[in-house]
Order: C-alpha cells, then structure tokens, then sequence
C-alpha cells in the first residue's frame, strides 16, 4: 500500500480505537455516544433544517440559472454510463437498504405509533403517514448527496482536480488546504463514510436477521448479525475485486430488478387501487407541505418538537453522514452530464422511485393493520415479511426481499470500499485493491461494533454524531463552489 496517505493511517487508527473502545467498555460507549446525540439533536436541530432547505433551493436554482448548461468535464465529454445504469448505481448506493428497511415500518408508523401532528390511528395520522415520509426521503434527502456529488464531479472533471474533499474547498482557503487543514478535512470526510455506511450495514445485517426470525424462527441476536456481516463482507469484497464497471454495476442492475419485482408484487397484489389514489393525494399534500415543513421545529410544542428531533433530524444527519460516500461515488459515475442534466436526474428520479415504493408498501402494510395484522407491534426490521405473510407467495417474496437486502448491502459496502479507497490514495481514481480490502474490513467491524453496544439505537447515536462536523465543511463547500462558477462562468 504504498500510494496511501497519512489520511489513511489518521482515520485507521481512529477507526480501530473506536473498535476496541466499543468491544471493551460496550456500555461505556453507548452511554457516551448516546449522551452527545441528544445534545446534538436538541441544540442542533434548527442547524440541520436551515442547511438542508439551503442546498435543496442552491440545487434548483442551478437547475434554472445559465449554470445549468456547464458540462461536468470537457465540452466533448460522454457520459461513461447509460441512464439505466446510471440511476441504478446511484440508487442502489445512495438509498437501497433504507427503502427496504423503512418501506413498511416508517408510514405504519407515523398512522399508529409516531404520527407528527394527529392523534394515532385516525384519518388524519393516516393521511401525514405517506406525506412525511415522502418529505424524508424526496428532494432534500436528495439535494444532500446531489450538492456533495456536484461539486466534486465539477473540480475533478472539468478542472482536473483530485477527487477529494479538501480540494472543493481551494477556492476559498487556496493553498492552505494542501496542507494540515486540508488533511483534517479529508479525514472528518472519511470517518463520517465509515460510520454512516457501517450504520447502514447495521440496519441490513438486522433486517435479514428479521427476515430469518419471521420465516425460521432464528432467533434474533448479536451473533446471528455478526455472521450475518461476516458472509456478506466476502461477498462484497469478491465484487470490490471485480472492480467498479464490472461488479458495481452489475449488482446495481440486479437490485433493481429485485426490486422492481418486489415492488410489482405489492401493487398487484395489496390495495392497488387505494395505493395509487394515496399516492396521488400524498404527492399534492407534499408539495403543498413543502415550503413548512421544511422549516418545521414547532418551539412550543414540546410533543413536536421531539417528532422532528428523532425523525427530521435524524434522517437529515443519516443523509448527511452518507454524504461524502455517495456524493463521491455519484461523482465518479457522472463524468460528460451538464449540471442541469445531473441535478434534475439525482433529485427527481430518485425521488419518484421513493414515492412510488413506499406507496405501495406503506399504504399495503397500514391496510393489512387496519384488516387485523398488528404489523405496528413487529420489530422494524420484521415489518416487511409481516406484510408478505399476507400475500399469496408470501415466503417467495420475503426470500427475494432477503436477496435484495443482501445485494443493496453489498453494493453499498462495495461503493464505500472504493470511495473510502478514494480518499485515502490521494484522490486515485482507482485505489489499489488492497485498501479498498481493508476499508471493507474496518467499516464491517465498526457496523459489528456498533450492533454489539447497543443494536438499532447506536447506530442512530452514531450517525447524528459523525454528521455534525461534515456538516460544516458541507456548508463551506457551497460557498466554494458557487465562486468557482462565476469565475468559470467570466472565462468562457
């Protein structure tokens, strides 16, 4: 591993005291961990909402404005990826495990256990149920990683830049970013990668945990997860090998051909004539919505406020931690796209395929509860085959799910093994296979790590934690950025 960094052996060495911290004193780092996430998410929280609803209007606003028509490289540069492939790879690492994860259990939830603004289980909690979920996972969700993605495909593409964050930041620092703060930047990047994937990974090994209690009555434990994560990283680190063009992309296919199945599947054979009207009705309610809920943090109703602090903020910090990941694999893959091209795909297609899943999944599990299956008391992660136990083929369909779980865990490590490899090797374009080896070790051992000391809500813990600092360094990113463009823009 010669062409590695100090930014390297930096966040290794962090990444394994955090290991060995979470292995010896497992209560000791939750109670910590969980200590300075609620500190962040209370003090924090209006930060979280103002910066979102920001990069979300600077990404419309360049959809509009004469940027628009800038070309991500040289004027005669390609795109290298079909459309397919494109939205299929930036899917698949951008989202994946998190549709898969929340499609049932986020709107069964907001209908009868955490609704935002209406009483449980009534006409109007069923109505906010789709509304905020499609808030969470639309355009801001989107406008995180497309802003990231952006800005790093604009400097590596059309200036020849290296691929790494600290060099976004040179038109406002200039050399100073070559130096120790460029390396500090460059490792808060890298570390919010690790722990942002590894808690995604987390989520996956627990859901196909979930898929095993509900079909085979495994049990449910550490060490079934821990195996769980064992297997799957062989299984990314053989893709990893295959390289990005190969594995990647194959998989990224194969994901949302499972999932497009998956997805036919609900709508035919759950409430499909409800799902579609509900989905119709949501969309309007969540353009209507848009600009309020945007800002929403409801100071004096405390009941409120905690819902936008565990699921507002929560999912801007989850979004923004899998920032630098997937901003920069989506960079990678955007070479030869106009800006207007690039932002108007990243923000809608994306978008559109989450409305439509979570429709069809949500609407189905809310009707399978309202028909007599209690699916609000399963777990989180068991919702999903609580709802196709009701279906004709219910144990194929929870088999595929299994399947597409497995895959989106893949290319999401296996994406994260390359950005991470990425930023380690000084910007390489393709970083030896050796690191991205072990980078897929230590982001597995961190999500293990995190499962052992406290399941599901150290993982959140963790998550609210590492995407604070980056947040900051997002900020100044678009500050940056924007005066590369009109001085791009005086040049030509």
């Amino acid at each position: 591993m010669k062409k590695v960094t100090s930014v390297f052996w930096i966040t290794l060495t962090l990444t394994l005291a955090i290991s060995i911290w979470g292995i010896v004193g497992p209560d000791n780092f939750e109670g910590i961990s969980s200590a300075v996430m609620t500190y962040i998410s209370v003090h924090f929280g209006w930060y979280y909402l103002l910066i979102v609803t920001l990069f979300t209007v600077f990404c419309l606003y360049l959809i509009f404005s004469p940027y628009g028509k800038i070309r991500l490289g040289r004027q005669d540069d390609k795109p290298e990826f079909s459309y397919t492939s494109w939205f299929a790879m930036l899917f698949s690492a951008g989202v994946g495990i998190g549709l898969v994860f929340y499609g049932v259990a986020s709107p069964v939830s907001h209908y009868l256990k955490t609704p935002p603004l209406a009483e449980p289980g009534t006409t109007e909690a069923l109505e906010d149920a789709l509304r905020v979920t499609f808030f969470h996972y639309g355009i801001h969700a989107w406008a995180i990683y497309a802003i990231i993605a952006l800005i790093l495909a604009y400097f590596t593409f059309r200036h020849g830049k290296r691929s790494l964050i600290s060099v976004t930041l040179e038109p406002l620092f200039g050399p100073r970013m070559k130096g120790p703060w460029g390396r500090t930047v460059d490792i808060l990047a890298v570390f919010a990668t690790i722990v942002g994937v590894a808690t995604t990974l987390g989520f996956g090994a627990s859901q196909i945990n979930g898929g095993f209690t509900y079909l085979l009555a495994i049990e449910s434990s550490f060490l079934i997860q821990l195996l769980i994560i064992i297997i799957v990283t062989i299984l990314f680190m053989i893709s990893a090998y295959s390289g990005l063009s190969k594995g990647i992309k194959y998989l990224s296919n194969v994901n949302m051909t499972l999932a497009a199945l998956l997805f036919l599947a609900t709508l035919i054979l759950g409430p499909t004539q409800y799902i579609l009207n509900s989905l119709t009705d949501s969309i309007g309610s969540y353009v209507q919505t848009l600009p309020t809920e945007s800002l929403r943090l409801s100071p004096n109703d405390q009941g409120e406020r905690q819902w936008v602090i565990d699921w507002t903020v929560f999912f801007w910090a989850w979004w923004i931690a899998w920032s630098p990941f997937v901003g920069i694999f989506i960079a990678r893959i955007s070479r030869g796209r106009t800006i207007r091209e690039f932002l108007s795909g990243v923000l809608l297609v994306p978008s559109i395929v989450s409305f439509l899943w979570f429709a069809a999944f949500g609407i189905s599990g809310i009707n399978a509860q309202n028909n007599g299956l209690n699916i609000a008391a399963l777990p989180d992660e068991q919702a999903l085959f609580g709802l196709f136990d009701t279906f004709p083929f219910g144990v194929v369909l929870s088999i595929i799910a299994i399947l597409l779980i497995t895959t989106f865990f893949i290319t999401s490590a296996d994406s994260a093994t390359f950005v991470l490899g990425m930023q380690t090797t000084n910007g390489s374009l393709s970083p030896a296979t050796s690191v991205k080896f072990v980078w897929g070790f230590f982001q597995s051992a961190i999500a293990a790590v995190l499962l052992y000391t406290g399941g599901l809500q150290a993982l959140q813990n963790a998550l609210i934690v590492a995407a604070l600092p980056f947040s900051f360094i997002m900020v100044l990113m678009v500050f940056s950025f924007y005066k590369a463009l009109k001085q791009d823009r005086l040049k030509s």
